[in-house]
């Protein structure tokens, strides 16, 4: 190359690489020469000639960018890989600067890796004035910017480079490494701080509008991820901010003009009142009225035949009186169609306080008059079937039994479906809503007009029979008559889709007005004879009389009593023994037992029911089964002892409580006792329904080796066809059949059987309620090897069995037998 030339190119070079802020490098990897051109040092802050070895070269960068650019310099010069890549130096005075650092391989005239060589340019130049082109900020693009405030900040949030407008922006010189979020509000700093560590952690842009720390400015912040952080454009977007506010009032105010707008005269009063002089364009858009054909008249040519008199009579009133009226009323468009306006009329004054116009401003509330409509119809009818709903029955009731001053005679009728739960969990909630809608078309079509029929809720209906003047009856006679209308109607199949239902209905009736009675008194006294017509056998009625009244009361009564036993520990646990065909005890039974404090001793069959009733059973059960796990526990500690079980007797509700299987589990584990030494007593009844639900907790329960019987065999649902599924290990002989066993001789063959049927299939028998040797001996000719009942031993509080087990170690005489009414 001509001398001349090579030294153009090179002014050139040099020309370029200080207009553009960008330092040449070249890195000779055989002789481990590293060059520096003079504008790279001047980048550095060096002065000419300035030229470091590659690890003092490698120091002037950012520790937490220096081993990112080792590792690009070295897969560069040793693997041919070029990089371009942003980063932060430190200069020589301390300023810490981003730059861009682009690298290639250099080759040798064989074609080998000789090196490599590059540009650094500064990203964020400070060395032209403001205004000029280059003192830009980066984007997410690399695009030069505007020229506003603009700063960047590193992966912990700290500012390390800002420009001059950031930092007047931002209150001063003083800004660099401290947080971003710092410069705002208090209040949003901690939400501000996880938006921006969330950004940097994603590498993702970042958009926000904040007040400044002064709370007197609105910033404006866009964020674009590069190199090791964020960068950052700010903007002062105050008087935005302002606008959107004023533009948000002005907003209200044009919405104020949809509503209409009527301006009349200030008099005359009377008709035909004053005239129009001027109406807006929503008044022309819902009306239907020109502007031209109202102005002059009077606003009356908006009434219809609905207008309300007593609302315009207000308004009249508020006029004669020069004041501010408030209506609700229904007006009319050209076209006759009605509409309801909230009309707000107001006088206007001169300064001279003389009344000039009415201004009348109008809403159209249309809809919240449809929609209140239909709010009330919910309130008063049953969605589903239309009729009058439970609230419009008790209005209806109070008015009927005098509450409002005028009683009258009449009947109440409860109707409630007989087996509709088998329906709707078996065809689904769909047909059985079908149902229920055929249902209540029924009902209504077997009353007269005027009779009211409700929908409670569910499946339970209510018909209201009323003697009125203008339609006198006998309510006991109208009341037969209709029910036995109802058992008709309610009984004929019912059309479903692709399926034929048959259903009848039980119906409980109460009558009113002969003595004083509240609406609940009536309520309840149909809901009991309700249940007597679904005890009777279903489809059928019953009247309400004292009686069912005094039974109800009493259970409630009960109930109550009960409640306060199991807070104030009344409920005790009384064990009775049973033994085998050598006499030896092998285990007892766990019973209940309460004495009351006024009532004494009551019987388990007395409330036990109840408890299951009020579902007290599943705390009770659960303390019973605590109690005897517990000792049990204490027993296995004697070797006399160990060989024990506790039969717990375990309710309906109890064992098909979610939690009972876990339950059972937790006491078995937690007091450490062998769980076939527990043996859970299951009544016959829960195997009436949802059976292979009930074989699947027993199988749960078998598979922690807890042994299973089944209590009372005989009396209740017995079916050998689920049997044989059961798997239980024992099976107890009631006590119905062991007391008349010697002179019944139904009861012996039925003892018998259950004998013989244990036998072949592998089960366990003991009978209870053995009460002689005569009644032991002739179950034990049977093939029953286990007893269990008064011959040997009355249920005992715990202190009192083991005084008995101490007496009575091995085989011993039985005690004298008690009376066979008493409950074991």
């Amino acid at each position: 190359m001509d001398p001349v030339t090579a030294s153009n190119a090179d002014h050139l070079l040099k020309l370029v690489e200080r207009s553009a802020f960008i330092g040449f490098w070249r890195l000779d990897a055989k002789q481990g020469h590293l060059y520096w051109s003079e504008q790279l040092a001047r980048l550095h802050g060096a002065p000419p000639g300035y030229t470091p070895t590659f690890e003092n070269a490698l120091g002037h960068y950012a520790e937490e960018h220096r081993a990112e650019l080792e590792a690009r310099m070295r897969a560069c010069q040793e693997q041919g890989i070029p990089f371009d890549i942003e980063v932060q130096l430190n200069s020589l005075q301390g300023r810490r600067i981003w730059v861009r650092c682009v690298g290639q391989p250099l080759a040798a005239a064989d074609g080998s890796l000789a090196g490599a060589e590059g540009l650094v340019q500064e990203i964020a130049p400070a060395g032209y004035a403001a205004g000029t082109l280059m003192r830009h900020t980066v984007s997410m693009g690399g695009a030069l910017g505007s020229g506003e405030a603009f700063v960047t900040i590193d992966a912990q949030g700290r500012i390390s480079y800002a420009n001059e407008q950031a930092e007047q922006m931002l209150g001063g010189e003083a800004i660099a490494g401290r947080k971003i979020w710092s410069f705002f509000q208090k209040r949003a700093r901690l939400a501000l701080e996880e938006r921006f560590m969330h950004a940097l952690e994603r590498r993702e842009a970042i958009e926000l509008e904040e007040l400044d720390a002064q709370v007197s400015h609105w910033l404006e912040l866009r964020g674009f991820p590069f190199g090791a952080g964020l960068a950052l454009h700010l903007r002062d977007v105050t008087a935005r901010r302002r606008a959107q506010q004023h533009l948000m009032l002005l907003e209200g105010s044009i919405a104020r003009l949809n509503d209409i707008v009527i301006i009349t005269e200030a008099a005359p009063f009377r008709a035909p009142g004053p005239r129009i002089v001027f109406v807006n364009e929503a008044f022309e858009r819902r009306t239907g009225y020109s502007r031209d054909e109202v102005i002059g008249h009077s606003p009356r040519l908006l009434q219809g035949p609905d207008t309300q008199r007593p609302q315009l009579d207000r308004i009249r009133a508020a006029l004669e009186q020069w004041e501010r009226v408030r209506v609700d009323l229904i007006n009319y468009t050209k076209a006759g169609e009605p509409y309801w306006v909230d009309l707000d009329v107001s006088p206007v004054w001169d300064e001279a306080r003389r009344l000039t116009h009415w201004v009348a401003v109008g809403r159209d509330i249309t809809e919240r008059k449809r929609d209140e409509e239909k709010i009330q119809y919910l309130a008063f009818y049953d969605p589903l079937t239309q009729l009058p709903n439970r609230q419009m029955l008790l209005d209806r009731l109070n008015e009927a039994v005098g509450e409002s001053g005028h009683a009258r005679e009449g009947a109440l009728m409860f109707i409630d479906l007989d087996n509709f739960k088998v329906l709707n969990d078996t065809l689904g909630h769909q047909k059985g809503d079908l149902l229920l809608q055929q249902v209540a078309r029924r009902l209504r079509n077997c009353v007269a007009k005027g009779d009211l029929v409700a929908r409670l809720g569910g499946d339970e209906f209510v018909v209201l029979l009323e003697n009125r003047p203008d339609k006198p009856l006998d309510p006991v006679t109208a009341a037969e008559a209709v029910s036995q209308r109802i058992l008709e109607g309610l009984g004929e199949p019912y059309v479903l889709p692709g399926y034929l239902h048959h259903s009848t209905c039980s119906i409980g009736v109460t009558l009113f007005g002969k003595a004083p009675s509240s609406v609940n008194e009536l309520l309840k006294q149909a809901d009991l004879a309700m249940y007597q017509a679904k005890a009777a056998g279903r489809n059928a009625v019953r009247f309400f009389d004292p009686e069912m009244q005094a039974v109800a009361s009493a259970n409630a009564a009960l109930a109550s009593d009960l409640r306060q036993a199991w807070r104030d520990n009344q409920l005790k646990i009384e064990y009775q023994p049973q033994v085998g065909m050598d006499g030896r005890m092998f285990g007892v039974e766990a019973l209940l037992r309460w004495e009351h404090p006024t009532r004494g001793i009551v019987r388990p069959d007395e409330f036990i029911p109840t408890a299951e009733e009020t579902s007290l059973i599943i705390p009770i059960g659960h303390w019973v089964l605590e109690a005897a796990c517990a000792q049990l526990a204490e027993w296995a500690k004697r070797p006399d002892r160990s060989h024990l079980s506790i039969a717990v007797n375990v309710s309906v509700r109890q064992f098909r409580h979610p939690d009972f299987i876990d339950e059972v589990m937790t006491c078995v584990r937690r007091t450490g006792i062998r769980p076939d030494r527990l043996k859970l007593e299951l009544t016959e009844s829960l195997l009436a329904d949802h059976l292979d639900a009930a074989i699947a907790k027993m199988r749960n329960l078998k598979d922690m080796g807890v042994r299973l019987s089944v209590d009372d065999f005989g009396i209740g649902y017995s079916s050998l066809s689920y049997l044989k599924r059961l798997p239980i290990d024992e099976l107890k002989i009631d006590r119905a059949f062991v007391k008349d066993i010697l002179v019944d001789g139904n009861d012996a063959a039925i003892a018998g059987t259950i004998i013989g049927l244990c036998r072949s299939l592998g089960l366990e028998v003991i009978a209870e309620g053995v009460e002689t040797e005569e009644q032991r001996a002739f179950l034990h000719r049977q093939g029953c090897e286990r007893y269990q009942g008064y011959l040997y031993c009355r249920p005992l509080p715990l202190a009192n069995l083991e005084a008995f087990m101490e007496a009575h170690p091995g085989p011993g005489a039985a005690l004298t037998p008690e009376p066979s009414s008493e409950v074991s």
